[in-house]
Formats: structure tokens, C-alpha cells, sequence
């Protein structure tokens, strides 16, 4: 489970308005539990991808405190955030983060080498759910952004995880492209009895939520 209590990003408290007093995380206590699913809204902005990044321990300027299973995280040692994100947390990023000299293949291969969760025919057959069977040996370099995208969701899904963190992972897919990607989003997050934690624009996409809070 994931805790927050009072975390105010330091950049967000400078900027003109500052954080809204009516957020639901931002200079309050909330958590977010495994096998739930929740979505987060806001403006562009307004803190949605320093949300995801406090929680995955890319950003330490803030304050309160984030906490992973009743452990602040601000204490965890580098070993234990390899752990942690190769087990307990997945994400996808909203820039991707992809190695743009590899293929896609080997993007994906790159994550699942770390922990051997899906075997070659399992990642051959969510990739050609998501339409991506003939761009797999493609440079990342040389592929769509929508493409791409759907390489990251295939790379976040190889990796065993209590929930999976996604930060406006749809932005450049079309409707049918969406669908699928939720539906299989939904199906790994289900087998694994995961949650999700979606930040979004406002769309809700092909999701049922446990809990919509604004930001």
C-alpha cells in the first residue's frame, strides 16, 4: 500500500497559486491500495507527474511523507528501490523513457531480462494485441510516438507488480488502440491482483475506478 501524508512538492508551493487547497493529495493523507484502481485528474501542470514521480523515489523535494508497505521511503536504501520497482511498482512514464538505439523487442526485453516474468510467446502475443507485432524489431528511434507507447505499456507489463503507475500513457492512441491497451492493461493488473494508479487530463478512458480524486 502506498500512504501519503501532507506531501507539498516544492516546486508546486513557488509556482503562482501554488497548490489548490481543494487537491486530494497534496497537503493531505490518502492512500492507495493494492487491487484498487484509482484515477487522478488535473490541468496540465498542476502536479500529476511529480505525484507519480514522488511515489516511484525520482523526487526528494518535498515535504511530508510518502511511504511503500509502512516504510517512509525517503529511508530506503538504493537496493531496496531496485527491489521495490522491479516487484512492487511498475510505471509508465509520460515520456517514455524508452532506449531509442534498441529495437522495441529489446526494450521490452531489456525489463523482463530483469526478473524472466513472461517467457517469448507471452510477449509475442500481447504485442500483436496491441498491434505491434510488425514494429517490434524497429529502432524506438524510428518508430511513432503512438508506437512507441505502446512499447512502454508493453515494457511496464513485463514485471511483476502491485500496482502499476500510468502517467497519461494514451495521449497519442487512437480510440481502438486505447481499448485494447486498456483491456490489457486490466487483464495483467487483474491476474496479478494489482492496482492502478492512472493520471489524467480528464479522460477516463476504457476504466472502471474504484476511486476518481482531483489533484
Amino acid at each position: 500500500m502506498i500512504e501519503l501524508k501532507n506531501i507539498q512538492p516544492t516546486p508546486l508551493k513557488e509556482t503562482p497559486g501554488g497548490i489548490s487547497p481543494a487537491s486530494g493529495i497534496f497537503g493531505t493523507e490518502c492512500h492507495f491500495e493494492k487491487g484498487k484502481r484509482y484515477l487522478v485528474n488535473a490541468a496540465s501542470g498542476k502536479g500529476k507527474s511529480t505525484f507519480l514521480h514522488i511515489i516511484y523515489g525520482l523526487r526528494s523535494d518535498y515535504e511530508g511523507q510518502a511511504s511503500i508497505n509502512g516504510k517512509n521511503v525517503r529511508s530506503f536504501s538504493p537496493n531496496e528501490w531496485a527491489e521495490c520497482r522491479q516487484r512492487q511498482l511498475s510505471i509508465v512514464f509520460q515520456d517514455l523513457r524508452l532506449f531509442p538505439q534498441l529495437s522495441g523487442l529489446e526494450n521490452i526485453q531489456l525489463k523482463n531480462g530483469q526478473t524472466q516474468m513472461r517467457t517469448e510467446a507471452e510477449i509475442m502475443q500481447m504485442a500483436e494485441q496491441l498491434g505491434m507485432t510488425p514494429y517490434l524489431q524497429q529502432s524506438a528511434a524510428t518508430l511513432s510516438y503512438g508506437q512507441r507507447q505502446r512499447i512502454a505499456i508493453l515494457r511496464a507489463l513485463c514485471q511483476p507488480f502491485e500496482i502499476l503507475l500510468l502517467d497519461e500513457p494514451f495521449s497519442h492512441l487512437d480510440e481502438e488502440n486505447t481499448r485494447n491497451a486498456c483491456h490489457l492493461i486490466s487483464s495483467v493488473c487483474g491476474q496479478q491482483s494489482a492496482g492502478m494508479v492512472m493520471v489524467s487530463l480528464g479522460e477516463e478512458y476504457f476504466f472502471s475506478y474504484d476511486k476518481k480524486i482531483d489533484l
